[in-house]
Parts: C-alpha cells; sequence; structure tokens
C-alpha cells in the first residue's frame, strides 16, 4: 500500500466523543463501587474485595493489568520489525500459569496474607520482607509512570496524559478499592481487544484478505516463529523467549503483589486456579491480537515503510500512525483504538496503585502501629492517592529527563528475578537461613542491575537484535520530496554511521558483546539463579543444616500431588492462622 504525507487523517470530534466516554465509564464504576460499599470499611474489603471475588472478572483484570499500552502500541511495532516470533510468548504463558496456579497460589492461599511479602516475613524475618518490599514498590512505580510516558507517542498532550491518567486512576482506586480496580479492568480489556479487532479486520479488508496478509508477511520474512538458535546473546529465539520469558512472567504471575493480590482475592481456591488459566486464554488472545495487527501493518507498508520514508519520527508512532491510515475514515474508529491504547494505561497505573497500597499498610503500617480495621481502611485509601500523585510527578519529571526514563524501564525489568529467586529459595529448602536470603537478594539484584545498565548504555549490535529488512520502493512523495527505492533494515534507519557513532564504537569495552549484549529475557533467570545459588551457599555457612520451617510455609507433597486439582473449592476461612509465623 502506498502511503503519501497528505493521505492520513486526523482525529475528529467523535474519535474524542468515544475517547471521553470510555474515560467516564471507568470514573463511573468508580463511583458505583464507592456506593455499594460504603457499609463495608474494613481494610479486607477496601485492597481484597472482601475475598469474594469471582474467576472470570478476576482473570480479566490479570489480563488487562499488564497488558498495557506497551502491548497495544509497542507490540504490532515489535512484530513488523522483528517478526511473529514474538507469539512464542504464548509457549511462555502456558508455562507460566501452570507454575503460578499449582505452586504458587496453594501457599499463598492457605496463609491467608494480603501482601505476598508477608511470605518472606514468615519464612525469613522483617529484614527480607522489608528489602523485598521495597525493591517490589521501585519497580512499579517505574512501571506505572513509563506507561503513563508510552501512551504519549498517540499525539496526545503529553502533560494532559499525565494528570488525565493520574487522577483518573488515582480517583476510582481511592473511592472502590479492588472491586473497582478489577470491574474497570474488565471493561478496558474489552476496549483492548475491541481495538486490536477494529485494526485486522480493516486491514484484512484492504489487503483483500487474510491469506494476502500471510503471503506478504512470509515474503518479507516475519514469519520467523522456529528460531531455535542457542545463542544466549540473541534477543528473541525461540529458547530466549520460552525460557527468558518463563522466568519473568513467572515474576510477574508468580509473586508480584499486583497480580497475586488480585487472585487470593478470589472466593475460594477452585475460584483462584480458574482465574489463572482464564487469565492464560485472554494472554493468547491479547498476544494473537497484537500479532496480527503487526502483520497486517507489515503487509499494508511492505513496499513503503513510514519510519524510512520520515513519515514518523520513531518507531512507536507506527500503530498510531497506521490506525489513522486505515481508520480515517470512520469516524469514532480511531477513537477507539487509541481508548483501548489508553485502557492499557489505566489498567497497569490502576493497579499498580492499588497494590502499593496493600504493601505499604501491611509491610510498613500494621506490623509497627496498632489500628483499627476502619482506620487502616481510610490509611489504604490515602495511600492510593499519595502514590496517584507520586506517579504524576514522576512521569512529569522523566518527560523532561529521557536518561531517567530509560533508566527506570531497566530497573523495572531487572528486579523481578531476583525476587522470584528469593521466594524460591523459601518454598522450596527448608535449610535457607535469613542471611542467606538477604545475602543471595543483595547480591542477584546488583548482578543484574549491573548488566541491565550496561545493556542500557551500550546495547546489543544488530547482529544480535536481527532487525528485519524495510522498503520504501512504493512510496508515493509529494512533488517537493525525491522517490526513494532503498531497501533499509532497522540498524541504517536507527544508527546512521556517523562519525561520531564510529567513535563510540571504537570505545566500545569488550564485555559489551558478552555480558552487556545478554538477551534481556535472560535478566531474570539470571537474577534467579544468582540468588539460589548465593542463597543456598550462604546458607550452608550459617547454620542452615538445623533450620527449623513450618511446613506450612514450604511447597509440600500434597500441592505436587494435587497439581490441576479443581475439586478443592476451601474459601479463606479455613485457611491456617499463621500470626505465629509473622515477625
Amino acid at each position: 500500500m502506498a502511503t503519501s504525507r497528505s493521505s492520513v487523517a486526523q482525529f475528529n470530534v467523535w474519535d474524542y466523543v468515544v475517547f471521553i466516554v470510555m474515560l467516564l465509564i471507568s470514573v463511573f464504576i468508580g463511583i458505583y463501587h464507592a456506593i455499594m460499599g460504603r457499609r463495608q470499611q474494613s481494610n479486607s474489603e477496601f485492597l481484597l474485595g472482601g475475598r469474594q471475588m469471582s474467576a472470570l472478572p478476576v482473570a480479566l483484570s490479570l489480563t488487562a493489568s499488564f497488558m498495557s499500552a506497551v502491548t497495544v502500541i509497542g507490540t504490532p511495532v515489535e512484530v513488523y520489525r522483528f517478526g511473529a516470533i514474538f507469539w512464542i510468548f504464548c509457549i511462555s504463558y502456558s508455562i507460566v500459569t501452570i507454575i503460578s496456579a499449582e505452586f504458587f497460589l496453594p501457599v499463598f492461599y492457605r496463609l491467608g496474607i494480603t501482601s505476598t511479602y508477608e511470605y518472606l516475613g514468615m519464612r525469613f524475618n522483617k529484614y527480607v520482607r522489608m528489602l523485598g518490599t521495597s525493591m517490589y514498590i521501585i519497580q512499579t512505580v517505574t512501571r506505572s509512570f513509563s506507561s503513563m510516558i508510552y501512551f504519549a507517542v498517540t499525539g496526545f498532550d503529553l502533560w494532559g496524559v499525565l494528570v488525565a491518567t493520574g487522577l483518573i486512576c488515582t480517583f476510582y482506586c481511592t473511592l472502590g478499592g479492588l472491586k473497582a480496580v478489577v470491574w474497570t479492568d474488565v471493561f478496558q480489556m474489552s476496549i483492548m481487544i475491541s481495538g486490536f479487532l477494529a485494526v485486522v479486520i480493516r486491514a484484512t479488508v484492504v489487503e483483500n484478505g487474510i491469506a494476502q496478509i500471510w503471503n506478504n508477511s512470509y515474503h518479507g520474512g516475519r514469519l520467523n516463529f522456529w528460531d531455535f538458535n542457542p545463542d544466549p546473546l540473541r534477543r528473541h529465539t525461540f529458547w530466549t523467549i520460552v525460557i527468558g520469558g518463563s522466568f519473568m512472567w513467572t515474576a510477574i504471575y508468580g509473586i508480584n503483589q499486583s497480580q497475586v493480590q488480585r487472585y487470593i482475592s478470589c472466593k475460594n481456591k477452585f475460584e483462584a486456579k480458574l482465574s489463572l488459566y482464564l487469565n492464560m486464554i485472554g494472554l493468547w488472545v491479547t498476544t494473537t491480537c497484537a500479532v496480527l495487527t503487526g502483520l497486517s501493518m507489515y503487509s499494508i507498508y511492505s513496499q513503503c515503510d513510514p519510519l524510512t520514508a520520515n513519515l514518523v519520527r520513531t518507531s512507536d508512532q507506527l500503530t498510531p500512525y497506521l490506525v489513522m491510515d486505515i481508520l480515517g475514515g470512520y469516524p469514532g474508529v480511531p477513537g477507539l483504538f487509541v481508548a483501548a491504547a489508553y485502557s492499557g494505561t489505566l489498567s497497569t497505573v490502576s493497579s499498580s496503585i492499588n497494590a502499593l497500597a496493600a504493601v505499604t499498610v501491611e509491610d510498613f503500617i500494621k506490623p509497627n502501629i496498632n489500628l483499627s480495621e476502619e482506620k487502616l481502611s481510610w490509611i489504604s485509601k490515602g495511600l492510593s492517592l499519595m502514590y496517584g500523585l507520586i506517579c504524576i510527578g514522576m512521569a512529569a519529571l522523566s518527560s523532561l529527563m529521557g536518561g531517567v526514563l530509560q533508566a527506570a524501564l531497566t530497573i523495572f525489568g531487572i528486579v523481578g528475578g531476583p525476587l522470584l529467586g528469593v521466594f524460591l529459595l523459601g518454598m522450596i529448602l527448608p535449610c535457607v537461613t535469613s542471611i542467606g536470603a538477604i545475602c543471595g537478594l543483595v547480591v542477584g539484584f546488583l548482578l543484574t542491575m549491573w548488566v541491565g545498565i550496561g545493556g542500557q548504555i551500550y546495547g546489543p549490535l544488530p547482529d544480535k537484535t536481527l532487525p528485519l529488512p524495510l522498503s520504501t520502493a512504493g512510496c508515493i512523495f509529494n512533488n517537493t520530496e525525491q522517490p526513494s527505492t532503498v531497501t533499509a533494515t532497522l540498524w541504517s534507519t536507527m544508527n546512521p554511521l556517523t562519525d561520531h557513532w564510529i567513535v563510540w564504537l571504537c570505545f566500545r569495552p569488550e564485555i559489551a558483546d558478552t555480558w552487556y549484549s545478554l538477551s534481556y529475557l535472560y535478566l531474570s533467570p539470571l537474577g534467579t539463579v544468582v540468588v539460589f545459588v548465593v542463597g543456598l551457599i550462604v546458607s550452608m555457612l550459617t547454620g542452615g543444616r538445623t533450620n527449623q520451617v513450618n511446613g506450612d510455609l514450604l511447597i509440600t507433597k500434597r500441592d505436587l500431588i494435587c497439581c490441576f486439582c479443581f475439586t478443592d473449592t476451601s474459601d479463606h476461612s479455613e485457611v491456617h492462622n499463621c500470626t505465629q509465623y509473622k515477625r
């Protein structure tokens, strides 16, 4: 499909109407649950929905809360530039779901905890708990404001995005608690899927059928699903995605407060497990829609890459450009897709605010101050407001300092692995001591931080990232512009070999082509393995052989035998009284 600068439509009044209606519905959901929950003032009701949630809404919320604007806008671009191998993440999601539902969930559920980091206090001591909570807070705040920044590539005013996102999320999180967050996520998930489907269906019509899209993608090298190269420096291969992706997403669905808080809010263990398996289907559907959108983008622009032709300034603007290009003539439909991207942002930020309030109350306030449930509920609401304002402020700061955002994204990527390692140590090995856990967590975090920051500074060379060819041979230019028939790769588009670039290469250290070029997906397994090894060695040197641990804090034989067992409908009234383990 040939493209010119003058052929792309602009946002009209109906697009804004659709977008604003989506925002108002999100706000009204928060108001509704605030009104309905006026008589339920307990902290458990606010943070966990009274532990009476059902599987389906929780499953949709689990999917929506980590399907951010990065998924809606960034994943299609990833497929457009690097191919459909991204879909292999669906295999990782299957592995992650089984591990989370059959190993982590039974432990968290029977302990009846609110914050996942309470477990670290029960299993080790308050210092491990506080360290884990602090790392989670840093990780989650950075994820929230980076998602807010990312949405600005749609062309909306950045400051308007920051203020609107922060205020809307803070509003319904503060008023309605977890119930408002979950049901708003359900609505926003439907918007995200609708936005993807609108693009895919229209692209299919433009390209005269899905077969043409598939054919163009095949000849363009985009159907690269089965790359079995074992090189750990290659950005995306079957092994990096299945192995590295499984570790990364287990750190999210297995131990991350934002996710665990949702499925332990279910009315019984059956509903909790079911929510995770339904979420797996949601992840499959969302990823498939995003990949199809990326393949549609390539098919349409296979002969005229907007980035190489300077029709967009950055690759992140390709998805909004595609939407306006093929849907601009349908009033309100582009607004639906932008609403889908914004729904991703809202779901991410709202889940983060609610989870941050939960861990702050449970891990820092309750262990030190004796307060009533009603007072704790008001404190949780105040913390939701505070964290919402912090996210707005940090997003505003990072918009003025580009390097801060990149550093924030690095921090988010490297915290999960070490945290997963310390939870696995606690649940699998009774011999691991508190000293071993702290040493392992600190060493693992410092190592992944070093590798992650080094990778951000130097970055891998293109022979490891494998960008696919892009062409401008079919572009239609205005009279003042010259046509181009150059076939360009992402390397030549993004990194021209100027004198400055050549000088930079001359000072590139050798370690940049080894450790710093490690696939970003292997940061999580690296952190997990280091924590496991260091924690075990230190524990053996500090009396671990005589360590006594209550069996409820470990993954038990019954947990392993009862894998895929959906007959357990015990509710939260039957969980163990674990206050005796808290320190």
